[in-house]
């Protein structure tokens, strides 16, 4: 079985979202919401609906954000 970041996507109340992604990205979007699904035994979802978790999945993981958000100095930041 293949280790995906993502889990099933919940079902929520749905959020409109209106951006415009590269064509490669969405073909992505599209393989990723069928190995989700499959990976789950359900239909894929839609391809948008990933965007959200994925952003929430990368933020939670970004150690730089993460640094930059509790206010610490990063290396070679000069302490005042």
């Amino acid at each position: 079985m293949t280790k995906l970041k993502l889990g099933p996507i919940a079902d929520d109340k749905p959020i409109k979202v209106t951006l415009e992604l590269p064509a490669s990205l969405h073909r992505d979007l599209i393989d990723y919401a069928e190995i989700l699904g499959r990976e789950a035994g359900q239909q894929p979802t839609d391809p948008v609906r990933l965007i959200v978790p994925m952003l929430e999945r990368f933020i939670a993981t970004d150690r730089g954000f993460a640094k930059a958000r509790r206010g610490t100095p990063s290396a070679g930041t000069p302490i005042a």
